[in-house]
């Protein structure tokens, strides 16, 4: 854990200075800001991290930091703190993708407790992050044609159809759909489909 980034986002320096000061005293690497906007420019390492966030402060409110996060890419695991919460607001923050809610004063081993389940997220989402940019890789590598006929062909398409489709010769889109495997390292079509899946790329509507 001891390589973790815990981003601490409060207007109140107190708060910012006893939780960082808890943080550290367990290990974690920490980051603190009273800005939203702040954070925000923050070059953020690509390493297991968290943000606890105040929902209140004083430039944007924490759910529409949470939105511009979620605009700019930046995909770390939220836990909201607030002094003046309510069930409407918690069920908010947590249907919007938050590990967890809590109302001052909270405990620390409550707060250690959900960043330790925070950086476990955060390690699954860097590893799906990083192998849907290697499949992007991958995908870039195609040509335009190779590109289509991978499309189609994890659109369940087979070669004839593909052939018909685009009037082209079977044979030559055999030698596309091969070298699309080749180039996206998948060894079957049903790995191929999953390569797809994993790099967002939906089903082509006819």
């Amino acid at each position: 854990m001891n390589s973790a980034i815990i981003y601490v986002v409060d207007d109140d320096i107190s708060i910012c200075r006893a939780i960082s000061l808890l943080l550290k005293t367990h290990g974690f690497k920490v980051e603190t800001f009273t800005r939203a906007k702040d954070f925000l420019v923050f070059k953020h390492p690509k390493v297991p991290s968290c943000l606890v966030l105040d929902i209140r402060l004083p430039d944007i409110n924490g759910f529409v930091l949470q939105e511009k996060m979620v605009q700019q890419g930046i995909n770390i695991p939220i836990i909201f703190i607030t002094g003046y919460g309510d069930v409407p607001k918690s069920v908010k923050a947590i249907k919007a993708g938050a590990i967890d809610f809590f109302i001052k004063p909270f405990t620390g081993k409550k707060l250690i407790n959900a960043i330790a389940l925070a950086i476990v997220e955060s390690k699954a989402r860097n590893k799906k992050q990083a192998e849907a940019e290697k499949i992007w890789r991958n995908i870039q590598t195609l040509s335009p044609r190779e590109l289509e006929v991978f499309r189609l062909v994890v659109n369940g398409m087979m070669n004839k159809q593909i052939a018909s489709k685009r009037g082209t010769a079977l044979q030559t889109i055999k030698v596309h759909r091969g070298r699309v495997m080749q180039k996206m390292q998948a060894k079957t079509v049903t790995e191929l489909i999953h390569l797809a899946q994993k790099a967002g790329i939906t089903p082509i509507q006819y």
